[in-house]
């Protein structure tokens, strides 16, 4: 392939993929965004330590199973 071709074929993917350009669709604002995702990890992290001081065992599920030796 000729260096001409390659960048004539690389011009037509790229706008190909500009067509393709997601919009997200919540209507939120960067700022109401942020507010929302820290709520949720707050929410996340109280859960766990609930879990934790409930005795809940460990969330590791790198450990699970036995082990050989």
């Amino acid at each position: 392939m000729t260096r001409g071709s390659q960048r004539e074929t690389d011009r037509q993917r790229a706008q190909a993929r500009k067509g393709q350009v997601k919009q997200r669709e919540d209507g939120l604002t960067p700022e109401q965004r942020r507010e929302r995702d820290a709520k949720a990890l707050q929410e996340k992290a109280a859960k766990k330590a609930a879990q934790a001081a409930a005795g809940g065992g460990t969330t590791d599920s790198k450990n699970k199973g036995s082990a050989k030796k």
